[in-house]
């Protein structure tokens, strides 16, 4: 970490270093820079002894949740006498989050090392890369270099001669946010319907084709060559003492230039929106998220929170994928958070009924009080239908549609009765467009 007065040396382009070379996502562009020279390094060390290495990093899951990942390799039983898979979630779409596409786009080697030396640690001979299907670019390009690895012998029979087999598929998804969620991820794999499958049994013990599986995020695995190659204290000295390591920041939204920003955890948004030329002209933060619309969503009172996932966690939200949404005053929250939990409704798998039901109804309720034939009490009752969601449906999806609104209405209660006293939405939508700024 570095002052206020140079922020700029706060970047650690680890997986980004080699983005800006026009051969960056070919097998001897990223050779050029040291690639795949880890995996040389791995395939001469024990697979048990690169689980350790991974655990004492204390690398966590850079897909939302930040479980460490060396431990959840580690869950895999010993005695279970079926093969063993790795899977890769790349099924990137959060509203907001946007890291894991540009990276499979502009370095897939990086994701292809990474995901050979995680198999060689888990002793697993078959590996599958699942894919959002709308990001057909991206599956190509990730397809080439995996045709590239099997042509080079780092994928395949015996890779550089170490005797160790891997074969990797690329897997298109069909497009359904709920395949963001490992389990209904390891349904579709095996081509049945996307929904969360019940917890117990856990993926480690059954998971793909009721076998042991870990389910890693993208960033997750394509950190692992350069743990490998650089070593625990290098990894250890960026980040903080829980949340060690670097990551990938994603600012979007009322910033002057949104991108991604890869720095070590424990940065703040008052730091990043330095590097990214701070909020547009003439504008103001108003409210931003920590990690994606699933996340409860903070104010400028945090902009010097550390951007660790115990930080975030003491502020009342959490890291998740790191997907900084900024919004400046001329945002309606009411607006914003109703087209979240639009998107939340209509990518409910409907499995359970508190997520089918409550994101439905809290669709209609917002859309009352952004057309001005809402009440006060609609509030109340949006909170008692966030209480009937949080913890209570069968995965993830329904805490991260009651949390936008939650917190919303903690943070800018006054701005929704503004709606209700005065007959509708007091924004005028196109100041928070860019071509409508100044109107």
């Amino acid at each position: 970490m570095t002052t206020d007065a140079h922020p700029a040396t706060t970047l650690t382009p680890v997986l980004s270093r080699n983005w800006d070379r026009p051969d960056s996502f070919t097998l001897a562009g990223y050779r050029e820079t040291g690639g795949y020279e880890a995996l040389r390094k791995a395939l001469t060390m024990e697979p048990a002894s690169l689980v350790d290495l991974v655990k004492s990093s204390g690398l966590r899951g850079r897909g939302g949740a930040g479980f460490p990942t060396g431990m959840k390799w580690s869950f895999l039983p010993a005695d279970n006498p079926k093969p063993r898979y790795l899977v890769v979630n790349a099924d990137e779409s959060e509203p907001g989050t946007c890291k894991d596409i540009p990276l499979m786009l502009a370095d897939p080697h990086s994701l292809i090392e990474g995901v050979v030396i995680s198999a060689y640690a888990i002793r697993s001979a078959q590996a599958f890369i699942y894919v959002r299907g709308e990001v057909l670019h991206v599956i190509r390009r990730l397809k080439h270099a995996v045709a590239e690895a099997y042509d080079a012998g780092l994928l395949g029979r015996n890779i550089l001669g170490s005797g160790f087999d891997l074969d990797v598929v690329v897997h298109a998804g069909a497009g359904a946010y709920i395949c963001g969620e490992e389990t209904a991820l390891l349904d579709s794999l095996e081509g049945y319907r996307g929904q969360p499958r019940l917890k117990p049994p856990f993926p480690a013990v059954s998971g793909l084709y009721a076998s042991p599986t870990v389910v890693n995020n993208v960033e997750s695995i394509a950190s692992v060559p350069s743990i490998v190659a650089n070593g625990i204290e290098w990894f250890t000295a960026m980040g903080t003492e829980k949340s060690a390591g670097f990551g990938f920041f994603s600012l979007s939204g009322h910033v002057a230039r949104p991108g991604q920003y890869e720095a070590p955890l424990g940065v703040t948004l008052r730091e990043l929106l330095d590097m990214a030329g701070g909020i547009r002209a003439g504008h103001e933060l108003k409210f931003w998220t920590p990690g994606g619309s699933s996340t409860p969503i903070l104010t400028e009172e945090h902009l010097d929170t550390p951007l660790d996932f115990e930080s975030v966690g003491a502020a009342g939200s959490m890291l998740g994928t790191r997907a900084l949404q900024v919004f400046d005053e001329t945002t309606c929250v009411v607006r914003a958070v109703g087209r979240w939990i639009a998107f939340y409704a209509h990518e409910s798998c409907g499995k359970c009924t508190p997520c089918r039901e409550g994101n439905f109804w809290m669709v209609q309720v917002l859309d009352r009080l952004e057309n001005g034939t809402g009440t006060e009490e609609d509030l109340d009752k949006l909170l008692d239908i966030c209480d009937n969601l949080l913890g209570r449906a069968f995965c993830a999806l329904g805490d991260g549609a009651a949390s936008p609104v939650m917190s919303s209405i903690q943070h800018f209660r006054q701005e929704y009765i503004d709606h209700v006293e005065q007959g509708g939405c007091p924004f005028d939508h196109r100041k928070s467009t860019v071509w409508g700024a100044d109107s």
